[in-house]
Order: C-alpha cells, then structure tokens, then sequence
C-alpha cells in the first residue's frame, strides 16, 4: 500500500520531530523595543553584535500528489502537466470541491463517544504572483462541478416547462370548482363546499446550485435555502471579497461567512424587503479563491493588528497555499487523459448522489425514536488512535503560549480541518464505513504540508518593514543619514520604500530589536522624541 506518510509509522517520533521543527519558526510582528544606546566608542566597543535581519519569506513544504484518493490523482497529474502550474493550486481546489459536494449529507464525528460532528465544507485560498496560472488551475479543477451544475440546469430546464403546464392545469381545476361551488351554494347555501375549492397550486422548482460566483449575502442566503446541502463560493480574487466583509455596513454579511465555515449553525436572515424570519436551518459555505502575495500580506497585517478583520475570518482558510511557483516551463500540447478525467469526474457523480445508508452512516434518534441530527461517520481504531495523537500534540501547542496569536488561532481551527479532510479522503476514494488509518494519515499529512504555507502567509506581513529596514541600512550605508537620527529625517526626503511612515516606525522599531540601532528618548520641552543611534559594528 501507498502510504504517503512514512514519517508517521513512529508516531512518537514524527509528533516530536514535527514540534521541534515547526516551534519558533515563524517571524515574529516586531514591535519597537525602545532600548537605550549603550555605552561604548565608535570603534563598536561595548556594543552587541547585530542580528541578522530576516531574508525572505520562510520555505514552504512542496505538494505531494499521493495526499489526494488514488482515485483522482491521474487527472490533477494531468491537468498539472498540461496547464503548467503549481499542483499546490490544483489540489486544493479539488479539495474544496468535494468537500463543497459532500456538504451535509454526513459528518465525521472525530471522537468514539461524543456528539461532536464536524462537516467536510473547506475554505481554499492560493496565492501566487499573476501570471501563475492560478485561475486556469482552478477553472480545471472545478470542472466536473460546473458538469454537474450544466445537467442541473437542463433538468430544471424540463422541470419548469412541466411547470407552467401544471399552473395552468391548476388554475383551470380551480375556475371549475369555483364555477361548481357557486352552483352548489345557489341551491343550497349551508353546504359545505371545501372540496371544489380545493385545487392545490404546483410548488415551483427550484435549480440545484452548486457554485455561487457574484452573489451578496442576502442573494447567497436565499440560495441556501434552496440548497440545504450547501454551496461553494468561488471569487477569483478572494480578498476583495475579505476587504468588503471588513466594512460596518457588512456586519451582517460577515457573520454569515463565519457562520457558514462551521457547517453546522443555523442563521436567519430579518429582511424588511425579503420577509421576516428566514430561517436556514444548517449554513454550510465551502470558499475557493485566489490572491496575490502583496494582497494577502497586507489583509494578514491589518487583521493581526486588531483590524476590522481580527476575528478569525482569515484563519477559517486551512487550505491556504503559497507555493514556490518557479522552475522550467516547457510546451504541452496534447488532448487530455480520458481515462482519467471520465475517472475523476464519476467520483464526483458519486458523491453528489451519495446516501449516509450506502457507506453505512449512523444518526442519532430522538426520544420517539425517530432520526435526527447529521448522519455521521467515526474513525476506525487506527485512525482514532493517530488522530488523538495528534490533537494531545496540538493542543499542547496551543496552550504553550510560544506561539503568535495570528498562528496559533490559524491552527486552532485543524481540529476541524483534519477530520474534515480525512472524511473527505475516505469517500473519494471510495471507501464506506468507519474512516480508515489510510485516510487519517493523508489528512496528517495535509496539515503538516498547510503548516508551513500558513507561516509563510503570516511571515508576510512583516516583510514591507524588513524592505524598509534594509533600505534605512543602505541610506546609511551611503551617508545619506548620519549616525545618529530622528524618523522625521527617514520619511521626509521621499526616498524608494521610505514613504510610509507608519512602516518606517516598524522598521526602525525591528533594527532596535536587532541591534542595528539604539533608540534613545530626548526631552525637546515639549512631546518627548527619539534619537537613533547606528551601531558601529553593523558595518554601516
């Protein structure tokens, strides 16, 4: 058997290598320390010697194929080859397909007695500079969603043509029964004459949806409740829908978001123009979307910085990925593998007309013995065993107070991410019953590769200040600042990268933390300044 996951045949092993690898790794959000110049000449006698200053964003695992079914990795090979692209965008995205398919159809309970149930919804994002081909990635890898969404349309299509015949039919039944009501009560007025009166309208159908593309909140609401199993949200610019949730006007909309990452919370919409009370029992979103690194990294920054976005949204995307997109291009002009896209795309069929009675789902039963609740799966023994591994690991983490706020409530949300994605694993690759050792190993797998791209987005939001830092180096480098200055002689000549002051302020604040500057305060008789002093041993 294939297993993509050797690391973690010792678990004891790979759960402490894992730690130590993955502890203190993440730049951290600089602060100015403020210290004062210590005493010293100008040879760099009694001053430290500086800390190197951070180079570059941190690596990033690179995607393994073998984490998807074997069922679909043929066809994402191949739309890989072909489109030229990062397989990291192409994977993800299929993942969120499924999960968006599946929905609520079943849920994975993660432990062997509790009711906690977890729904396989995903939220993507990928992030790549343009011209990386992250939207013809994605358009490919949804493809057999929109198959799906096609067919539907055209069995609404037939539908609605049924439709207008049966309101016409109705509305004929109902002018007889009046007609043979009045007669009736003209003979006799106390007769009870309901019967005639009882010609029932036909209820309108509705289209099955499978992706919403442009819709506000309101209009996705409304689609919901047409579709109880749940949507995917596609944006191919998935920022400036965050950007957008971020305004007080969009409180409502943002709390349907984060709402529907759950997958299992109700939330009703009290519209005026829509009506009052419009319940939707069970809000289940799937996202998908792509963004540019200079995008996200300043998202990240306003949101870890007590923004308007600091509430977890931008932590709810466990799929984010930031590949390294370069290497060797070369032309492939070649029709696709049928055989695996005819493969992949029946997966897909399968799924979306899945029953929890066919892969052998459970449900719980109210006091009359009746079902209710989510249907559900659990782990088999292996996979129960490995997963409570992992989570004693990650909650340690959690409580460890090591990690940056951002990171750690960012992996605070794989306690749903890894039974989701395991869940997920186990159906697509055509498994039933309990979720198998197998697909618990593959989900691992994914959150140890998604860690990395996770430090990696939340590294970014220091990098402006690093730029800044290293050029105010270079200015004094070139005698452009001298060897002791205010930030108003940084900001006010305009210089490349040096415009922002408030970047600036971070930027010096960094150089202070790392010994390349002294900040000392000055009383000027009015607000107190600060002066910074160049350590002679940075070489400047």
């Amino acid at each position: 058997m294939d297993n993509p996951l050797s690391r973690y045949n010792q678990a004891a092993a790979r759960i402490d290598a894992a730690r130590q690898a993955r502890t203190g790794q993440m730049t951290p959000l600089h602060q100015q320390a403020g210290r004062n110049a210590p005493a010293g000449d100008s040879e760099g006698n009694g001053w430290p010697e500086p800390q190197p200053l951070p180079d570059g964003l941190p690596p990033v695992a690179a995607f393994d194929l073998a984490l998807l079914p074997d069922t679909l990795k043929p066809w994402a090979s191949d739309i890989c080859e072909r489109v030229q692209c990062a397989p990291d965008f192409v994977a993800v995205a299929i993942m969120a397909g499924l999960g968006s398919i599946i929905g609520r159809k079943l849920g994975i309970r993660p432990q062997s007695r509790t009711d906690w149930t977890e729904t396989p919804n995903q939220w993507a994002l990928v992030v790549g500079r343009p011209g990386v081909l992250k939207s013809p990635a994605l358009e490919a890898a949804l493809s057999p969603i929109k198959r799906l969404a096609a067919t539907a349309t055209e069995a609404h299509q037939a539908e609605a043509k049924n439709y207008a015949r049966a309101v016409k039919l109705a509305k004929l039944r109902a002018e007889e029964g009046e007609k043979a009501a009045r007669k009736v009560l003209a003979r006799a007025p106390e007769t009870d004459v309901s019967d005639y009166l009882n010609s029932e309208e036909p209820e309108a159908p509705t289209v099955r949806r499978y992706i919403a593309v442009d819709s506000n909140a309101a209009s996705l609401g409304e689609l919901h409740r047409q579709n109880p199993n749940g949507l995917l949200v596609h944006r191919d610019e998935m920022v400036s829908l965050l950007k957008g949730l971020d305004r007080e006007d969009q409180a409502e909309a943002r709390g349907f978001y984060l709402t529907g990452w759950n997958g299992n919370s109700s939330y009703t919409f009290d519209r005026i123009g829509r009506g009052l009370n419009l319940l939707i029992p069970a809000v289940c979103l799937s996202m998908l979307g792509s963004t540019q690194p200079g995008r996200i990294a300043e998202y990240i920054r306003h949101a870890v910085k007590g923004g308007a976005g600091d509430d977890g949204l931008i932590q709810r995307f466990g799929l984010l990925v930031w590949p390294d997109t370069g290497g060797d291009w070369r032309n492939v002009d070649r029709w696709p593998d049928g055989e695996a896209k005819r493969t992949a795309f029946k997966v897909f069929e399968t799924l979306d007309t899945l029953t929890p009675e066919a892969i052998g789902a459970q449900r719980d039963t109210d006091m009359d013995g009746e079902p209710e609740g989510l249907p559900y799966l659990r782990f088999d023994a292996g996979g129960l065993g490995l997963f409570l591994e992992w989570r004693t690991d990650l909650e340690t983490r959690l409580r460890a107070g090591e990690l940056h706020p951002a990171m750690e409530s960012h992996l605070a949300k794989y306690r749903k991410l890894v039974p989701a994605l395991a869940l997920v694993l186990h159906l697509a690759g055509g498994g039933t019953g309990q979720v198998t050792e197998r697909a618990t190993l593959q989900a691992l797998a994914w959150v140890e590769y998604l860690e990395t791209h996770a430090r990696r987005a939340y590294a970014s939001v220091t990098m402006p200040e690093v730029g800044a830092a290293k050029a105010i180096l270079a200015r004094i480098r070139k005698g452009d600042l001298p060897r002791a200055f205010a930030s108003w002689q940084v900001w006010r000549p305009g210089w490349a990268q040096l415009s922002d002051r408030t970047q600036i302020a971070e930027a010096l604040g960094l150089l202070v933390e790392l010994d390349w500057l002294a900040a000392t305060k000055t009383d000027t008789g009015g607000r107190p300044g600060t002066v910074y002093a160049v350590n002679p041993r940075g070489g400047a």
